[in-house]
């Protein structure tokens, strides 16, 4: 009996380094995060505070912020529902012709290249080369009366025809602003793919259709969600491309923060109107990635 108590309080005791070592371990992960966890609130939850503090607040006389609780300035928000309307329905479009256009040309790049992967790469870069408002104001010339306007008025007989100051116009500098977004993290998904699991499927009888639906899409879905994501959050605050390419035509929710910060310079009804487009971008992500994940769980199950 007194020989094996001193093992059996060693094993008792034996536990007690290991949890040490588990805390030590957590210290050193939260002191790493740490920084970035400063960062973030500082640079990204603070200012929303302040956003959703000033959306209840008044305007002053002179311009700026009066401390309040009112929801006069939701109200006046989703009572003209215009801009979000139109900044929804331009970002949700664009976000699908960057993935009809970025899907095959990523899976070319990562499949078919070969060699020439690095140079469809850098060509894909060298547009992020130059400044981004002077690409823009590049489309003003190929889309204008002297471009592309002028050249179908003339063939289809429409001397009125037009493209910039409309919402297609728009259309086309956000798809092409933003396609590299979209094709960079398909690129990297679909460059990493085991041929040989489409190799398989081709030799079990599926046809090109069924292979691509069944290996290659759901091998590609994070970089489609990624790519997604990354696409259509900045698109629904973009004020630059529907300024200059719709000719200030075109109300999006980019272009009533500016009204509402800078020339009205009524705060409170702009951060109420920002506070109302972000919970339309959380709304709208959160729908995407449940529709997607249940796409997912629905195709493994027919696998099965």
């Amino acid at each position: 009996m007194t020989a094996t108590a001193p093992a059996d309080e060693g094993r008792l005791a034996s536990p007690r380094p290991a949890r040490a070592g588990h805390s030590r371990a957590g210290w050193l992960a939260a002191l790493l995060v740490l920084p970035a966890a400063a960062w973030y609130l500082v640079l990204l939850v603070i200012p929303l505070g302040i956003i959703f503090v000033f959306s209840f607040g008044t305007r002053a006389p002179t311009g700026g912020y009066i401390a309040g609780f009112s929801f006069d300035n939701y109200a006046a928000a989703l009572e003209n529902s215009e801009p979000f309307v139109t900044s929804l329905t331009l970002s949700i479009s664009s976000t699908l012709l960057c993935l009809l256009v970025g899907l095959p040309l990523a899976y070319f790049i990562a499949t078919r290249a070969g060699k020439r992967k690095a140079l469809f790469m850098v060509l894909l870069v060298i547009p992020f080369w130059t400044s981004f408002l002077i690409r823009t104001y590049a489309w003003l010339l190929i889309l204008g009366p002297e471009g592309i306007t002028g050249f179908l008025g003339d063939a289809f007989g429409a001397p009125r025809f037009r493209i910039l100051g409309t919402e297609f116009g728009v259309l086309i500098g956000l798809v092409y602003g933003y396609l590299p977004l979209m094709v960079f993290p398909l690129y990297v998904t679909l460059e990493r793919m085991d041929r040989t699991l489409v190799e398989a499927s081709k030799d079990l009888g599926a046809g090109r259709w069924a292979t691509f639906r069944q290996v290659t899409l759901p091998i590609a879905l994070p970089g489609l969600i990624t790519g997604s994501i990354l696409v259509f959050i900045p698109m629904m605050g973009e004020y630059v491309i529907p300024e200059i390419l719709g000719y200030g035509q075109v109300y999006t929710i980019g272009s009533a923060l500016v009204l509402r910060f800078l020339e009205a310079r009524n705060w409170p009804a702009g951060a109420a109107y920002a506070a109302v487009l972000i919970l339309i971008m959380l709304v709208t992500i959160t729908l995407y990635l449940w529709f997607t994940n249940r796409g997912r769980q629905t195709r493994d199950v027919s696998v099965l």
